[in-house]
């Protein structure tokens, strides 16, 4: 198996959403991206599925040194290589990869957070660097097209965690903010317990209405030159946005499980993205 074989199995295994935004790139664009996200596939993974901090603390440590060894020309991880190999106009800098780590590390040093400016932080490492990097390989002219990709990062992964507060809670972890929960009267111990109320339910529209105005402002943000080079971001907008929209019908009813969107019904909305340009 190759590296790039490798990167595309890694996606494809994951089940995510964006898996079905790659499918429409040119090779080479796609290639680059399916090796962005196995890198962030692979750094996640250590702080999902390591339950020893110092283990997982090491690992990410690897992985930092992998990052420098990308840059310096000699990877060792079949993604490193697949990331070594993206072309030359393509510019992936290693300082945005290492935010992504930053990112990941945060989740083995806090489970809690206390108001939505330490929350964006974290949403911007683990997320918007994904989308300015992604940008990046997708292609544009127009400067502006960082400020979407930003806010559409912001809007994914506030998305992601309405839709994962359940199997985030059985891992002790609350990205909800602190003061927002006391805001609306919803104690930690509720989340972690899995109890739904009238209570939880507003809160939940308050996250919802949110991620929302992120997706607005990304759109607006969007230079129309910019368009059709960045429909692989549509694609996953209007996936997820979908995916956001079947939660609030559900009344957010995330505790006990996760929400998801059929294959197929992924596919139609990708293609349907696609085409519309």
């Amino acid at each position: 198996m190759n590296p790039d074989q490798y990167c595309q199995e890694k996606c494809a295994a994951s089940g995510s959403s964006f898996y079905y935004s790659f499918l429409f790139l040119p090779q080479e664009r796609r290639q680059a991206i399916m090796a962005l996200y196995a890198f962030c596939r692979e750094v996640d993974d250590v702080v999902d599925e390591c339950h020893d901090v110092s283990i997982a603390s090491t690992k990410l440590a690897w992985w930092r040194q992998e990052v420098q060894r990308i840059a310096d020309g000699n990877p060792q991880h079949p993604v490193g290589l697949a990331l070594k190999k993206v072309a030359p106009g393509i510019n992936l800098p290693s300082e945005q990869l290492l935010e992504i780590i930053d990112g990941m590390e945060m989740d083995l040093q806090q489970s809690r957070y206390l108001d939505f400016k330490g929350l964006s932080l974290y949403c911007y490492r683990v997320a918007s660097v994904v989308g300015l990097l992604a940008a990046e390989i997708f292609g544009y002219q127009d400067r502006q097209t960082q400020k979407y990709a930003h806010d559409l990062g912001m809007a994914f992964q506030l998305t992601n965690i309405i839709r994962d507060i359940g199997e985030d809670a059985r891992r002790g972890r609350i990205y909800i903010p602190m003061d927002e929960l006391k805001q609306f009267n919803v104690p930690a111990k509720d989340i972690l317990d899995g109890k739904y109320s009238d209570n939880f339910t507003a809160l939940m529209q308050f996250q919802y209405e949110r991620a929302e105005k992120y997706y607005e402002q990304a759109f607006t943000q969007l230079p129309a030159g910019d368009r059709k080079n960045q429909r692989p971001g549509l694609i996953m907008a209007a996936i997820y946005r979908t995916l956001l929209a079947e939660i609030k019908d559900e009344n957010f009813k995330v505790l006990h499980q996760r929400i998801s969107l059929p294959p197929m019904r992924k596919l139609w909305l990708a293609a349907k993205t696609w085409i519309k340009g």
